[in-house]
């Protein structure tokens, strides 16, 4: 057994939650940014606009949720810290998609949530639309989620 697993598996954890958080900062700043001039402008669309700015902080969540399963899953948090390189360098790659897609798909979400922010303030009635149009690219960092929950349970099934 070898540390340096372990040291490969923590670091596709930190990196899971730190791209996708990064990710999400990003996007909340940028929507937060346009949402503060369209409350200006009418202080009752608060509510309607908190949504769209919040959506994409969520992949920040998913990257903090790869985080903890791994380090469920890898022992750190309880159990046996142990594991050969080749188990940790798969643990390292099951948190790759989570935090690359995370760290994109959040700022692009962004893109698309000012865009809505700005649809909304000149027609209030197309908010469900506004909603829709940001919540497609949310899409790609649930399929990512799932890509990495699923190869994170896998790897924990093998015997190398």
């Amino acid at each position: 057994m070898s540390s340096l697993g372990i040291a490969f598996a923590l670091l596709g954890a930190a990196l899971a939650a730190l791209l996708a958080g990064i990710g999400s900062a990003i996007g909340v700043g940028m929507a937060g940014e346009a949402a503060a001039g369209a409350i200006t402008e009418e202080p009752g669309r608060f509510g309607k606009v908190l949504i769209l700015q919040l959506l994409p902080g969520t992949q920040g969540i998913y990257g903090l949720l790869i985080a903890f399963i791994t380090l469920t899953q890898i022992g750190i948090m309880g159990g046996s810290a142990e594991m050969s390189l080749a188990k940790g360098l798969l643990y390292f790659c099951a948190c790759l998609p989570m935090g690359f897609v995370g760290l994109y798909s959040a700022i692009r979400q962004a893109r698309a949530s000012v865009a809505s922010i700005g649809m909304f303030c000149k027609r209030p009635e197309t908010f469900g639309k506004a909603i829709i149009l940001p919540a497609m690219v949310e899409t790609y960092a649930i399929l990512a989620l799932l890509i990495s929950i699923l190869s994170i349970f896998g790897i924990g099934g093998l015997n190398i």
